[in-house]
């Protein structure tokens, strides 16, 4: 494992997703934005054709394939690492065939019991996110008595059940789903006990890029809010999860966190030096 963490950039094949409202939508476009990611020094690209929004309704699963493969295929043909987006395992088998080598399920395996299977037997990296349910209900399920000492909790449940699946443990990669079941406070609470994410052994991805809880801490500061106005919060937060030792941010706008994380890795090796 790199001892630097690893920018995946964004990519939604989608016509309604909250951060950037289907502008990638078109196949060339998406693979052109793509590449551009990776110019900006993307890592890895993660492509996703299915909305998880809150309030989102489910695509087809014929749909989601017919959005994701063909951006899959021509960013693997180029050379790059890709990682899919996806609850379904006829999607993920389908873009692991094409050349994908990370599935990102923000279900953590819950929404289809077959994607485990496809993972173990591919062999895959295996993004394990916590979850409560679709976008359409997610948000009634946003109740903690304690969010970090439940989110571990329910992520270490699927990490026993996942092995029992066939999962190797070096595949598996853990996400404590910021914004999925979860308020803004919840979010916040759950970055600062980072550590005690990171302790559990496995590499971590934290996926903050755009979310509503960050365009409320800036509107709260008399700042612009949207989506787009909040790429520099979300290179702030690349920095300080950089500086807890995780796996890997996603984000949608790739240069701000590349900048941000070089940063962090210097710190890093200068306390290091002393």
């Amino acid at each position: 494992m790199t001892s630097r963490t690893l920018v995946m950039g964004v990519v939604n094949v989608t016509p309604d997703s909250f951060s950037d409202g289907g502008q990638w939508f078109e196949t060339d476009v998406a693979i052109a934005h793509g590449r551009t990611l990776l110019e900006q020094g993307a890592d890895i690209v993660d492509v996703g054709g299915e909305s998880t929004r809150p309030g989102a309704q489910r695509v087809a699963q014929d749909e989601e394939i017919d959005r994701v493969l063909p951006v899959v295929q021509a960013l693997v043909a180029g050379g790059a690492q890709v990682s899919v987006d996806t609850m379904r395992a006829a999607v993920a088998d389908a873009a692991l065939q094409a050349g994908a080598t990370v599935i990102n399920d923000v279900s953590g395996g819950l929404a289809d019991p077959d994607l485990p299977a496809v993972v173990a037997e591919r062999g895959s990296r295996y993004v394990v996110s916590h979850w409560r349910g679709h976008s359409d209900v997610m948000t009634d399920r946003a109740v903690y008595a304690d969010v970090t000492g439940e989110v571990l909790a329910e992520l270490g449940d699927r990490v026993a059940a996942l092995r029992a699946d066939g999962v190797r443990a070096e595949q598996i990669v853990l996400d404590p789903g910021l914004g999925f079941a979860k308020d803004a406070e919840h979010n916040w609470r759950l970055l600062a006990d980072l550590d005690q994410l990171v302790a559990l052994g496995h590499p971590v991805l934290i996926g903050a890029s755009r979310k509503r809880f960050l365009g409320q801490l800036l509107a709260e500061a008399g700042s612009e809010s949207m989506p787009a106005f909040r790429d520099r919060a979300t290179a702030a937060v690349s920095a300080l999860a950089a500086a807890k030792g995780v796996w890997a941010v996603r984000v949608h706008d790739v240069a701000g966190s590349v900048d941000a994380i070089r940063v962090a890795q210097a710190w890093r090796e200068a306390e290091n030096e002393r």
